[in-house]
């Protein structure tokens, strides 16, 4: 895949992410949910955007959709200059794998494994060394706080914490882009202020391209981009 420099000759800034009239609708035995309403929105890279809107008005599925866990019923989307709407199962996994972390507003940790190795597990996934895999881990970890809690579980860990770990883990493998589900609505306003910090300094220090779905204001107030849906549809794009 051809990645290209941070900035064309021209000076502009790299686009790489392209949603081009994304619509998609969800089926149920009584009623048709219209998600996303013809879409069309560019993310350059090292952004730190919130998607806000309702609750229903689509930036879950826009947010899925970026990542490749759902397909538009039309439309592209296209990534470092590849479009992943009709990429085999194999390969779009792979593709999120190599490229894309997911921060879940649920955690999604694996209970029966400590907090050194839910946020490997990515790592090993894609063969890193076992020492990368220890060096990394041990980096991130420490980064959010967690040091003397690497070896515990998910069920002896605060809200707070499991979302820190969820936060290592999405950037075990140095994704280029960070996708975050309403990251901060289970957690209190210390916890959610050190956990923006930590992600404000990696995506400086990293430029890892962050996208949030949030009703949040702590989030919003953060964000230097701020796209408003209603309806499935852009409402407002205010940087």
């Amino acid at each position: 895949m051809n990645i290209k420099k941070e900035q064309s000759k021209s000076g502009e800034s790299e686009k790489v992410i392209i949603l081009k009239d994304l619509y998609k609708t969800y089926h149920s035995s009584e009623i048709e949910v219209h998600a996303l309403n013809g879409i069309n929105l560019n993310f350059e890279r090292g952004e730190f955007t919130a998607i806000v809107g309702p609750s229903g008005s689509g930036k879950t599925t826009l947010l899925n959709l970026i990542g490749g866990l759902d397909s538009p019923d039309k439309g592209n989307i296209i990534i470092n200059d590849q479009s992943i709407i009709n990429l085999k199962e194999k390969d779009i996994t792979e593709f999120r794998k190599r490229n894309i972390g997911f921060i879940f507003q649920s955690y999604n940790l694996l209970p029966v494994l400590t907090a050194r190795e839910n946020t490997e597990l990515v790592m090993i996934l894609q063969d890193y060394t076992e020492s990368e895999c220890k060096n990394r881990t041990e980096e991130l970890l420490k980064e959010v706080g967690l040091e003397d809690r690497m070896n515990d579980r998910p069920s002896k860990l605060s809200g707070g914490q499991q979302q820190r770990v969820a936060v290592a883990r999405a950037l075990a493998s140095k994704p280029q882009f960070i996708l975050a589900d309403e990251p901060t609505a289970n957690l209190d306003s210390k916890s959610t202020e050190g956990l923006l910090s930590i992600m404000e300094k990696l995506n400086k220090e990293e430029n890892i391209t962050f996208i949030f779905s949030t009703h949040d204001q702590r989030v919003v107030k953060k964000a230097r981009r701020i796209i408003k849906i209603e309806d499935g549809k852009v409402i407002s794009d205010e940087n």
